[in-house]
C-alpha cells in the first residue's frame, strides 16, 4: 500500500508540475481523478503498449478532456509511447500532448475529446461496436469479443444533453460493458453545482436502466479498485460515481478556484513537499515497477487472447474465416450496379439512395446505424438486415429514438472502435443538432456517412422549421466533411464510391421530390465533384447547380438557348471539386462566360467564390412558410420563368 500512495503522490505531482509549466490546464479534476483513473490502469484495463489497436483491447475515453494531464501522466507511466519530455511539452505546438486528447496524435488515446458529452456518446457506441461483434462472433468457451468500454466523465458531461441522450439508449440496450467513471466533486467553473443542478443523479440512471455504484471515498484507492471489480459482473451499463475533492491537496481544494488554477513555481514547490515529492518530471524506479506490472499483466492478456483465437480458428474455421474478412474493404461492382440505372428514373434521390444503399449495404457488412425516428421517411434502412435490439444485437438497423444530438456521436464511437462503416440520417433541418458531433467526425477523419433528406424549402406544408435554408453551408463550412447533393440516381451512386474511398467523413442530401430525366449526367464524371453537363464551346451563360436544382437549370437552359449560348453545370460535390486540377477547374467553370449564374436551395455563400461581382447567385434569402412546396420553390424565385428572367435583365446590363 505504501507503493500505492508513493505512486498516486508522483502522479499528482508530475500532472501539477505540467500545468504550471504549460501556463495553463485543468488542474483541480486532474488531482482529484487521480485515484480511480489510476486504480483502472493499475487493476483493471486491459492494454497492449507493444500493440495498441488490438481488437480485442479495453478502450477508454476521456469525455472530460480536460482532464488530460493526468491521462498523459498514466500513459507515460504504464509504458505507452508518451515520454517525460512529452509531458514538459504539454500544449504546445506540435506535441504529443495537446490540451485535449487527440485521436491519432498520442497513443493510446481512443477518440478527441474536449466538447462536454461527446466523448460519452463516443463510449456508447464503441460499447454498441462490442456487442456488435460478440453476438456475431463468440461461441461457448470462445468469448472472442469481450472487452469493456470505460468513460471518464464529469460533473459538466452529464449537464450536456448530448449524455442523457446516449446513456438512455444504453440503458434501453444493456450495453453490459460500458462502465462511466464519474467524477462527482460537485464543482464546476463558476462555483458549486447545485447552482444549477439539483436532480439526483443516481435515481436518474436507475430509471435510465443503469446499474449505479457509490464510492463515498473517491479518493480512495482500496475503494476505487473494487467497485470498478462490481461494476464488470454487472448486466447492465454502470455508473460508479466517485465522491472526490476538487483539487485535492492544494490550498483551494474542494472550490471551483482550483479547477482550471495555475500553481506558481512556490506553490507547485510547497504542494510538492505535501506529497514528498522533490523531483522534477521523474518518475522512481519503484513507481515504475508498480505500473509495469498492469503492463505486463496487459501484455498477457492479449497474448492468451492470440491463443484462444487460434484454437477458435480450428474449432469455428467459418465464424473465424468471417471474423478475419469481416472488415476487409470489400471491392464493390459499381459498374454492375449502374447498370441498373433505368430503376432511377422518374424517382427523387431519396429514393433512388434507398436502392443504392442497400445494395451497397448487402456487400458491406461492417455497414451500421440507423436514423433518429424517421427511416420510414428517410428510407435509409438495410432491408435484409435485424434490428439491433436487446434480445438481438447482431443487427445493423439502429433505432436511435429522437437524438440526433447524441445519433452522430455514437456514429464517431462505432466508427472508433474498429473499421465499421457507420452511417446516421435524419431531416437535412435537423443536422443543426449534430454539427458538434460531424465536426469531430471531420477532426478524428471517420469515415461515417450521414444521410440527410427533405434537403429544400419544397418541404412546404411542414413550414420553416422544416424547411432547410443555411443548413447546407453550415455542413459545407466543417473543414474535412466531403458533402455531396447529388442530381440522380448516377450522382448518388458516385457519392457512394467517392464516401467509401475517401478517409475522410461524408454527407449526403437528397430530394424528396421526383428528379427529371437529366440528360448528361455522369457517373464517371460525377466523381471529379463537378463537371459539365449541358456544353456550349463558347458559352454566353453558364449555369451551375446541385441537386434538385440541375434539372430546373437544364429547363432555364433550354429557354435561354433560343438567344444565348448556355452551358450546365453540375456540382454533386464542391470538396471533391475543389481537389481537381486548376486546368480542370477552369475548364469547368467557364470563366470568359459572360455571365455565371449558381442556382441553389440555399443560402450557401460558398458560391460567391466561383461567381464575380455582376454574376447572379439565385438561392434562399428569406424563411418561407407553410405551403405547397411548389409554391414556396416559386414564391422564392426557382422557376424557369424567373430564372431566364434575371439572366435575360443581367446579360441587357453588360451588352
Amino acid at each position: 500500500m505504501k507503493n500505492i500512495e508513493k505512486t498516486l503522490n508522483y502522479i499528482k505531482s508530475i500532472s501539477a508540475e505540467m500545468i504550471t509549466t504549460a501556463g495553463s490546464g485543468n488542474l483541480g479534476a486532474s488531482l482529484g481523478a487521480s485515484t480511480f483513473l489510476f486504480a483502472l490502469f493499475k487493476d483493471h484495463y486491459n492494454f497492449d503498449v507493444s500493440d495498441t489497436d488490438f481488437l480485442n483491447r479495453d478502450r477508454l475515453v476521456l469525455s472530460s478532456g480536460q482532464v488530460s494531464p493526468l491521462y498523459y501522466t498514466l500513459l507515460s507511466l504504464f509504458g505507452f509511447d508518451v515520454s517525460l519530455q512529452d509531458l514538459k511539452s504539454f500544449r504546445q505546438f506540435g506535441s504529443k500532448t495537446p490540451g485535449n486528447p487527440e485521436y491519432g496524435k498520442t497513443e493510446g488515446v481512443e477518440a478527441s475529446t474536449g466538447p462536454l458529452g461527446q466523448g460519452v456518446a463516443n463510449a456508447v457506441g464503441m460499447a454498441i461496436a462490442e456487442k456488435s461483434l460478440s453476438e456475431r462472433f463468440n461461441t461457448v468457451g470462445f468469448p472472442i469479443i469481450n472487452n469493456y468500454t470505460y468513460c471518464h466523465v464529469s460533473e459538466g458531461d452529464l449537464m450536456e444533453g448530448i449524455s442523457q441522450e446516449a446513456c438512455s439508449l444504453a440503458g434501453t440496450l444493456k450495453l453490459s460493458k460500458l462502465i462511466l467513471l464519474y467524477d462527482c466533486n460537485d464543482v464546476t467553473v463558476d462555483g458549486r453545482v447545485s447552482l444549477s443542478n439539483k436532480e439526483d443523479v443516481a435515481k436518474k440512471f436507475k430509471a435510465m436502466g443503469w446499474n449505479v455504484i457509490i464510492v463515498r471515498k473517491g479518493n480512495n484507492y482500496n475503494a476505487c479498485s473494487r467497485a470498478i471489480g462490481r461494476a464488470k459482473k454487472s448486466k447492465k451499463p454502470t455508473l460508479i460515481i466517485f465522491k472526490t475533492i476538487i483539487g485535492i491537496g492544494t490550498n483551494k481544494e474542494g472550490t471551483s478556484a482550483v479547477y482550471d488554477y495555475v500553481l506558481t513555481q512556490d506553490e507547485l514547490d510547497a504542494y510538492k513537499k505535501t506529497l514528498n515529492v522533490t523531483d522534477s518530471f521523474y518518475i522512481p524506479a519503484d513507481v515504475r515497477e508498480l505500473c509495469m506490472q498492469a503492463t505486463r499483466r496487459g501484455k498477457l492478456y492479449h497474448e492468451n487472447w492470440n491463443q484462444t483465437l487460434a484454437i477458435y480458428a480450428n474449432s469455428q474455421p467459418e465464424l473465424y474465416k468471417e471474423l478475419v474478412n469481416y472488415f476487409d474493404k470489400k471491392k464493390l461492382d459499381y459498374e454492375k450496379i449502374l447498370k441498373n440505372e433505368d430503376r432511377w428514373v422518374g424517382i427523387s434521390t431519396v429514393d433512388a439512395n434507398s436502392m443504392i444503399f442497400n445494395e451497397i449495404g448487402d456487400k458491406l457488412s461492417q455497414l451500421i446505424g440507423g436514423c433518429a425516428d424517421v427511416a420510414r421517411k428517410t428510407k435509409v434502412n438495410l432491408n435484409n438486415s435485424e434490428n439491433f435490439l436487446v434480445r438481438s444485437k447482431r443487427g445493423r438497423n439502429l433505432h436511435y429514438g429522437v437524438r440526433e444530438h447524441a445519433m452522430a456521436a455514437i456514429s464517431n464511437g462505432i466508427a472508433l472502435y474498429e473499421d465499421f462503416i457507420a452511417f446516421d440520417s435524419t431531416f437535412l433541418a435537423f443536422s443543426n443538432y449534430m454539427i458538434p458531433a460531424l465536426r469531430m467526425r471531420a477532426m478524428m477523419k471517420l469515415p461515417a456517412i450521414s444521410i440527410f433528406t427533405h434537403d429544400s424549402i419544397c418541404v412546404g406544408q411542414s413550414g420553416p422549421t422544416y424547411q432547410p435554408i443555411e443548413q447546407i453551408g453550415q455542413l459545407r463550412s466543417i473543414i474535412g466533411l466531403n458533402v455531396f447533393r447529388p442530381c440522380d440516381g448516377k450522382e448518388v451512386l458516385a457519392s457512394y464510391k467517392l464516401a467509401l474511398s475517401e478517409e475522410a467523413p461524408s454527407a449526403l442530401i437528397l430530394s424528396n421530390q421526383v428528379s427529371p430525366e437529366i440528360e448528361g449526367t455522369s457517373y464517371k464524371d460525377a466523381q471529379l465533384g463537378g463537371y459539365v453537363v449541358k456544353s456550349s464551346k463558347a458559352a454566353d451563360v453558364v449555369l451551375y447547380a446541385t441537386g434538385s436544382e440541375v434539372g430546373l437549370a437544364m429547363e432555364v437552359a433550354k429557354e435561354l438557348s433560343k438567344k444565348y449560348e448556355v452551358s450546365v453545370v453540375s456540382f454533386p460535390s464542391l470538396e471533391i471539386f475543389e481537389k481537381q486540377t486548376s486546368a480542370y477547374k477552369l475548364r469547368t467553370l467557364q470563366k470568359d462566360a459572360k455571365l455565371r449564374v449558381a442556382i441553389e436551395a440555399s443560402n450557401d455563400n460558398v458560391w460567391y467564390k466561383y461567381l464575380n461581382d455582376d454574376d447572379l447567385f439565385i438561392g434562399v434569402h428569406s424563411y418561407m412558410q407553410s405551403c405547397p412546396g411548389g409554391v414556396n420553390y416559386a414564391k422564392a424565385g426557382f422557376t424557369v420563368k424567373n430564372i431566364v428572367k434575371e439572366i435575360t435583365n443581367r446579360m441587357n446590363k453588360k451588352q
